[in-house]
């Protein structure tokens, strides 16, 4: 289980320790239902390399899903999820 959090987020954002393609990197959260929230258009932060980010709408409480996969400069592909709770 993820962590809780108090107040929902505008966006989630996940660093990671190499620069990332971002033609081949994306970022979805998904609510309680298991629909996708906001406009799925999960980007790479043209300014950060490094940081992997999706705006997201007001959050309801409930339990949502964050999945990633990316790829970075040097061909390494990765992909996960994990989730967060908006009390």
């Amino acid at each position: 289980m993820g962590c809780v959090v108090a107040a929902p987020p505008s966006q989630v954002r996940i660093w990671f320790d190499s620069d990332l393609e971002p033609a081949f990197s994306s970022i979805a959260v998904h609510g309680p239902d298991g629909a996708t929230v906001g406009d799925g258009h999960g980007r790479v932060n043209p300014s950060d390399p490094k940081l992997l980010e999706v705006d997201v709408p007001r959050l309801a409480r409930g339990t949502y899903r964050v999945a990633w996969s990316v790829v970075a400069r040097d061909g390494h592909r990765s992909s996960g999820d994990y989730e967060f709770t908006v009390r």
